[in-house]
């Protein structure tokens, strides 16, 4: 059914009611190879700049052609557009997630937990020091692994840590039409402008495998860390995004507005999941940061692991930043509570793979799908 029941006419006319005028041209040539070699600054580079200003030229080429997926092969059967030429990197990254959900709904395999340790710090960054959300991953790892879940833990924190790994920003496709927003999310690898090493491609199938997911996180300045942001932030196609690429051939913006006004569904690609919180700080905001991230888990359609499955606390309030691990090792109330997340959420994935935690509203039709 048409969204709100508009006629054709007008999902036509809306449709091509497209907004122009914010950033409209590429950059100059020379604003583009300054910001290029500055990659390079090291001057152990120098004897290679013979070869980087070879390279820069192709790159520059590819920019101002916005050549974003240089290697293409043709959607095929069961796309809406079996011609479209659709990106290579992107059907992998598809076929992982396929892959990943095949084994997450087969009834013999073992039950799986992504745990994520939303931290920005480790040893291996500015800091020099793990963090305590790392810590008390570890306590909740243990838990779930005594019950017999098979873990897979995801460290944010490499994003600060490790050589050009990235989560590039969310573009925000959604908010111009739900369909323009691919599951995965087709905007990177953008080769054009240099956006590769993606680490979304990889984590959308680590959430596809997971039967539960536990998050980890410190307070940073009221909120979320900018780590988890970020990831939440390109988790927004698993939340209504258009699982095919060709039915909008690409981003043809106009397509994807007829598409939704004519009756967009908004699939919920990780319903099912059951999730817990562990989200401490040493000060302020625990409870908004652990208020924000439920609401945000349990629209997208994953379930509420129960009163044990989520725990906001403070470690060492008003203490010196210094000693917080210190105040960690004293503070075994909150240890035994991150545990006891960690067997909440155990618990709660064997009783919804035993069919005897039914998700209230499950059969439910909302009103307002969007």
């Amino acid at each position: 059914m048409p969204h709100g029941n508009i006629l054709q006419d007008d999902i036509d006319d809306a449709a091509q009611d497209v907004r122009k005028g914010q950033v409209t041209e590429h950059l100059t040539r020379e604003e583009f190879g300054r910001r290029f070699r500055a990659r390079f600054y090291d001057p152990a580079f120098r004897a290679e700049d013979a070869a980087l200003e070879r390279i820069e030229a192709i790159a520059w080429e590819a920019y101002s052609n916005s050549r974003k997926a240089p290697n293409t092969e043709k959607a095929g059967p069961g796309a809406a557009d079996p011609g479209y030429d659709l990106s290579v990197e992107w059907r992998q990254a598809r076929d992982a997630i396929r892959d990943a959900q095949r084994l997450q709904q087969e009834a013999a395999s073992a039950s799986r937990v992504l745990l994520i340790v939303a931290s920005s710090r480790n040893d291996l960054t500015c800091p020099g020091e793990m963090s305590k959300s790392w810590r008390l991953a570890g306590i909740v790892r243990a838990r779930m692994q005594e019950m017999g879940m098979v873990v897979d833990t995801l460290d944010l924190s490499r994003l600060a840590s490790d050589p050009d790994l990235h989560i590039h920003p969310c573009k925000g496709c959604a908010s111009t039409a739900m369909p323009l927003c691919h599951w995965p999310c087709s905007c990177y690898p953008n080769h054009s402008l240099g956006q590769v090493n993606d680490w979304m491609n990889e984590i959308y199938a680590r959430w596809s495998a997971a039967h539960g997911v536990v998050i980890v996180t410190p307070t940073y300045w009221y909120q979320s860390t900018s780590p988890l942001k970020l990831m939440m932030d390109r988790l927004v196609c698993a939340d209504g995004g258009n699982p095919d690429p060709s039915s909008t051939h690409g981003k043809k913006v106009p397509e994807a507005k007829a598409m939704e006004l004519g009756g967009w569904h908004y699939p919920k690609h990780l319903a099912g999941r059951v999730y817990g919180l562990v989200v401490h700080g040493d000060v302020a905001g625990v409870e908004g940061v652990r208020r924000a991230l439920s609401d945000w888990l349990s629209w997208m359609g994953l379930i509420d692991a129960g009163q044990f499955g989520q725990l906001d606390r403070y470690i060492g309030y008003y203490k010196p930043y210094a000693t917080s691990h210190r105040e960690l090792d004293d503070d075994t109330d909150v240890q035994a509570e991150a545990a006891n997340v960690g067997a909440a959420v155990a618990q709660a994935i064997q009783l919804h793979r035993q069919g005897r935690l039914p998700a209230v509203g499950e059969s439910f039709r909302t009103p307002r799908q969007k």
